[in-house]
């Protein structure tokens, strides 16, 4: 479960697309979701949703570098 496709499968990386894809927007909406729920708490308009998004992009992004991009020396 090395989370790579085959070379020879020319479908192998669509799912592991799909993961890329909805772990960032997951952690946008997420965190998005949270900020927009301190913004009702301290009654702002929209600040901490706008916060929320970008923190929880960065945050999916780096999930995604952690699990593919980093160069280990590993390869198949």
């Amino acid at each position: 479960m090395g989370g790579r496709p085959n070379r020879g499968d020319a479908w192998g990386g669509v799912g592991i697309a799909w993961v890329i894809v909805s772990t960032i927007i997951a952690g946008m909406l997420v965190w998005g979701g949270v900020g927009y729920l301190v913004d009702r708490w301290l009654d702002t308009d929209r600040v901490f949703m706008g916060i929320g998004v970008v923190l929880g992009g960065a945050a999916g992004i780096y999930q995604v570098y952690l699990r593919y991009g980093r160069g280990d020396g590993a390869r198949s």
